[in-house]
């Protein structure tokens, strides 16, 4: 998960619609259509507590911030437990804007979830696979968008694993570090580089492949052992879970950092092979192919170079930290791009269950609190469906089409950060 907050503007403009390019040269806008909240499909039913709570988490980043000062105030004032009470805010404080793309108003709606994985603090027969933390010499410079097009980057050393940019420089001197940035892959999301010192240079760090082949794995502190590589890496594709161990107690562990490779889909490929039909990917029938060629593990999961770092956290009953660094609230929290979807911001969310039959509306005030690699664009959200068994289940099937309409305090109108 990768935190990166939007920029707002202040002034709130009723009479027309905003739009934005996404970055990476797209001449599709991405716009923000003022609406009422009578437009919003579902509105007029209950509004549960957990959107109000969820809405309190946020806030306790947000409540600094001079245009949601009247808003978190007011929130953290509101009966929850008073769905009427919870509705009038929402209608008082806030504006809906309908988000649309390319023209379009409806977008992929996905979903995650906190797994279970069966482990141990030790490694044994049962265990062998290793949960990691971030390597030691993992390095990470951040960069500008006018920097990712200079050729040639000057870096030092700074504090812990930090590099610092040297100005001005191309060439590399006594005790400085050369960066080529046609060794690295990046597009506008890239925000830093992420490598490995070898002599003066900066090198991409180890893809997944080579990590699980062994590379860089002495660098990388073990924070838990594991009994399914399978789990273990849709754990990282979710970002954060609990481990059992075997006294029953759990150790739960979040995203960290990442190796800086993009992330790409073993579902998609597995398509392009002729392994699957696009229409029945999931979790699920991804995990059932595993089971079925388990000697081609290993080839799947090296498509995707990305590899996650995992840090522990305090193991309690509220949900994983996302991006804001506030507790996910299960139903109730969603991933987003930040380009497009400021952190915190509330969204109504018009989308389907992901069940066999008639479609069943799943129309749901949420909040933007996490972000992931993989979700890009105005119209596109990751649906947090909470712990366990059953929210894997939703969320390995998730991938229905949805529409969503950003909430913003009065006064304030959508902008785009690209």
């Amino acid at each position: 998960m990768f935190k990166r907050l939007m920029t707002l503007a202040s002034t709130l403009l009723l009479a027309a619609c905003a739009s934005y390019p996404p970055s990476g040269g797209s001449s599709s806008p991405v716009s923000y259509q003022p609406a009422r909240f009578s437009d919003l499909p579902g509105w007029g039913a209950p509004l549960a507590g957990e959107s109000l709570a969820a809405l309190r988490a946020s806030c306790r980043s947000l409540q600094g911030r001079p245009q949601w000062q009247g808003a978190c105030s007011e929130a953290s004032a509101t009966d929850a437990a008073n769905p009427q009470a919870v509705r009038s805010f929402y209608e008082q404080r806030f504006v809906p804007w309908q988000v649309s793309e390319a023209g379009k108003d409806s977008g992929l709606i996905t979903g995650y979830y906190e797994p279970l994985l069966a482990g141990s603090r030790s490694q044994s027969p049962q265990t062998p696979y290793p949960v990691y933390g971030v390597p030691a010499d993992l390095y990470v410079l951040d960069i500008t968008p006018a920097q990712r097009a200079l050729p040639q980057l000057v870096a030092r050393r700074g504090s812990g694993n930090r590099l610092q940019l040297v100005p001005g420089k191309t060439v590399a001197g006594d005790g400085e570090i050369q960066i080529t940035l046609a060794d690295f892959v990046t597009d506008s999301r890239t925000r830093a580089l992420k490598g490995r010192l070898e002599g003066n240079r900066l090198l991409p760090y180890y893809t997944r492949g080579e990590i699980d082949a062994g590379k860089g794995v002495a660098t990388m502190p073990v924070l838990a052992w594991v009994e399914d590589e399978t789990e273990l890496f849709f754990l990282q594709v979710q970002g954060s879970g609990r481990i059992q161990l075997e006294d029953g107690s759990f150790i739960r562990v979040g995203y960290a950092d990442q190796n800086g490779h993009g992330y790409k889909s073993i579902g998609r490929w597995l398509v392009d092979q002729g392994q699957m039909r696009i229409e029945d990917v999931s979790m699920q029938s991804i995990k059932a192919w595993i089971a079925a060629n388990p000697q081609r593990r290993a080839e799947l999961f090296a498509v995707n170079p990305s590899y996650v770092f995992f840090k522990p956290l305090p193991a309690n009953d509220s949900g994983p930290l996302g991006a804001m660094g506030v507790p996910l609230t299960g139903g109730y929290s969603v991933a987003v791009d930040p380009r497009y979807i400021p952190l915190g911001a509330p969204l109504y969310l018009a989308t389907t269950w992901p069940l066999d039959g008639t479609p069943q509306p799943l129309n749901r005030l949420v909040h933007a609190q996490d972000t992931g690699g993989a979700i890009r664009g105005g119209v596109r959200a990751d649906f947090f469906f909470g712990f366990g068994a059953e929210a894997g289940m939703y969320a390995g099937r998730m991938k229905q089409s949805g529409k969503l309409w950003l909430l913003l305090p009065k006064g304030m109108t959508p902008a785009a950060n690209p």
